[in-house]
């Protein structure tokens, strides 16, 4: 039922699309409804899909891809810096740079394949972090990060006489702007930043979904299916594997220039090797070479880092202070490891868990639980309706 739901493009796209725009309300009850994490879920989903477009339909492992990212968040800055604080300018130098900067990349390490390529990927990532970090000081302002300044000519807006730095907007809205609404004792948080981010994230996926279902998508999984086998048909493969590449470091750049975007602030930790791993968690997490499942693996690595990492000490023996002292202690302390600073461990063991047992990814686990209850349903129906069928005892 749920691989059927899947290939029915239609209704995938409006499942998606209601998901996303209704998340302040789905996710308010679960503490993940305000904005800073809202937009990181749809930044995030944007990154993730970009790289699966690479790894889940070629099958080509890439541990460089926050280079595209940091490249995408430097160029949205220098923009709010030089010409406008709209957000749109910004954005399409962030996709053209990140394009480029992966056009090149990609034409050097697609000359080597498997681990090789990976190697080279994560070699020439942490050469930009490096260069952005000391080398290109002027360009990127080194450790301190590249920020705005309110001496800044901003050549196409009015001059700031406020006093203050101006913020990122989308022809007038401002992108920091909230409406709040109260419900039932539970507070709702309507962010424009946030619904550009989620306007941005259903165009990713739409688009996306016409890579997988076009002849270049086929063509795509056939060379992750069967590579060689396709070289010795006479069938030239690289521009295929490079187009994809581009394509994935175009999705990297757009996404770091929403995170600019949302925080005007540029740094060179957004190219180290870890986010670069983060991403291949948030893929394989959530099912790589599917639609939905490296969304759904950025939502839940990035709920795990905003939502278990706050869980401190304090929390747990708020949580615990009905137990006797000696229990309650001894609970706090063997959970303490596994929330707060120690969130990672609770993600790796669940990572673990869904390699191990789901090779699919939680969107395996999601279409498990339905098919289930979907046969738990027929076969009670079949009973009622037909009670004969029912072995004799």
């Amino acid at each position: 039922m749920f691989d059927k739901f899947q290939n029915n493009d239609r209704m995938l796209m409006l499942f998606f699309i209601f998901l996303v725009l209704a998340g302040p309300i789905l996710l308010a009850p679960f503490g993940a409804g305000y904005p800073d994490l809202l937009q990181r879920f749809c930044i995030f989903g944007i990154f993730a899909i970009g790289f699966n477009i690479l790894f889940g339909l070629t099958g080509y492992l890439s541990f460089g891809h926050a280079a595209f990212l940091g490249v995408g968040s430097y160029s949205a800055v220098w923009m709010f810096k030089l010409l406008t604080m709209n957000v749109i300018p910004a954005l399409i130098l962030a996709v053209i740079i990140a394009g480029l900067f992966s056009l090149l990349i990609g034409f050097i390490s697609l000359r080597r394949s498997g681990i090789y390529f990976s190697i080279l990927t994560l070699a020439f990532a942490q050469m930009s972090f490096s260069l952005a970090y000391s080398v290109l000081t002027p360009i990127t302002n080194g450790e301190t990060g590249l920020q705005l300044t309110l001496d800044d000519p901003r050549i196409l807006d009015a001059a700031n006489t406020s006093g203050s730095l101006p913020s990122t907007n989308f022809f007038g809205l401002t992108m920091n702007s909230t409406a709040k609404f109260e419900f039932f004792g539970m507070v709702f948080q309507f962010n424009v930043g946030f619904y550009f981010c989620a306007v941005m994230l259903i165009l990713a996926f739409y688009l996306a979904m016409r890579i997988f279902r076009s002849p270049f998508g086929l063509m795509l999984k056939a060379i992750k299916t069967n590579q060689n086998r396709l070289n010795y048909t006479g069938v030239n493969t690289r521009p295929y594997t490079l187009a994809a590449f581009v394509i994935s470091g175009m999705y990297a750049g757009l996404a770091g220039g929403l995170m600019a975007c949302t925080d005007p602030l540029a740094g060179a930790e957004r190219m180290q090797w870890t986010a670069s791993g983060e991403v291949v968690l948030m893929t394989i997490l959530g099912g790589s070479g599917t639609l939905l499942g490296p969304v759904l693996g950025a939502g839940f690595i990035k709920y795990f880092e905003n939502i278990f990492s706050k869980i401190n000490e304090n929390v747990l023996h708020g949580w615990f202070s009905f137990l006797p002292d000696g229990l309650e202690d001894l609970i706090v302390w063997v959970l303490h490891f596994f929330v707060g600073k120690g969130w990672h461990l609770t993600l790796g063991l669940l990572f673990m868990m869904v390699v191990i047992f789901l090779p699919g990814g939680l969107l395996q686990g999601a279409s498990h639980i339905i098919d289930w209850i979907r046969g738990k349903k027929q076969s009670s129906s079949t009973q009622i309706s037909n009670p004969n069928s029912m072995p004799a005892e």
